[in-house]
C-alpha cells in the first residue's frame, strides 16, 4: 500500500459525517439526510446517479483505502480491518455504539463469529458499481463514494441485471423485505474523496 496513505487523509478536509448509530442519539451522517418535502406541487424526481464500475477514476485517496480494505479481505483475518480502521481520525460509522471495539463487533454480527463473513459481504460490494455523491459547492473535496449504488437507487425501478446484482449482495428474503419498504438497507460501504472510510454497516 502507499506509504502517504495517513497523511493523505489527515491533510484532507473532514467531511462532516456524524456517525448514525442506531438509538444512541447521535446525528445522522450527512450523506443519509434527506431534505423534509415542503408542500407544494408534486416534484420532479432527478433521475438516479450514475453508476460506475471497476477502479478508473476513483481519486487516490480512495484508491488507498480500498487497497488497505482488500487487504484485510486477502487476508481472511477480520483484525486485519482494524489497520483501515484506525487510520482515520473520524472513525467509520459501523452501526454500533460510540467506543465499541470494531473487531470484537465484527465477529458478534458475522455468522462465523470470526468476522468473515464481514469481509466477504465486503469484498462483494467491492465488486459491485458504485456512485458518487455531492455534498456540497465544493465539488474536488466534498464527494462521497458509496458502494453499492444500490444503496441510492430506487428498487423499483431495478432492472433484470440489476436483480441479479442485488440478490447476489443480499438473500432472497432480504431482498423482499427491501423491496416492500422501497429502500436498500443491506451492507453499504462509504468512502470520502479524501479517502477517509466514513461508513460499513446495514441499514438506511
Amino acid at each position: 500500500m502507499r506509504r502517504n496513505i495517513k497523511s493523505g487523509l489527515l491533510a484532507a478536509p473532514i467531511l462532516l459525517l456524524a456517525l448514525n448509530v442506531s438509538g444512541t442519539g447521535a446525528p445522522a451522517p450527512a450523506w443519509s439526510q434527506t431534505a423534509k418535502p415542503k408542500p407544494g406541487p408534486p416534484q420532479k424526481q432527478p433521475p438516479p446517479p450514475e453508476v460506475r464500475y471497476g477502479t478508473k477514476g476513483l481519486p487516490q485517496p480512495v484508491l488507498d483505502m480500498r487497497e488497505a480494505l482488500l487487504a484485510a479481505i486477502e487476508s481472511g483475518d477480520i483484525e486485519d480491518l482494524r489497520h483501515a480502521y484506525e487510520i482515520n481520525d473520524l472513525k467509520p460509522d459501523l452501526g454500533a455504539a460510540p467506543k465499541t471495539d470494531p473487531v470484537q463487533h465484527w465477529k458478534r454480527i458475522s455468522g462465523d463469529g470470526q468476522g468473515r463473513e464481514v469481509l466477504a459481504a465486503l469484498s462483494l460490494i467491492l465488486d459491485a458499481g458504485y456512485v458518487v455523491l455531492p455534498l456540497g459547492p465544493d465539488l474536488e473535496n466534498n464527494r462521497v463514494y458509496v458502494w453499492p449504488y444500490l444503496a441510492e437507487w430506487p428498487l423499483g425501478k431495478l432492472t433484470p441485471r440489476q436483480e441479479v446484482e442485488l440478490l447476489r449482495l443480499a438473500p432472497p428474503s432480504a431482498v423482499r423485505e427491501m423491496k416492500e419498504k422501497g429502500k436498500y438497507t443491506y451492507w453499504r460501504l462509504v468512502i470520502g474523496a479524501d479517502g477517509t472510510w466514513h461508513a460499513l454497516r446495514k441499514g438506511d
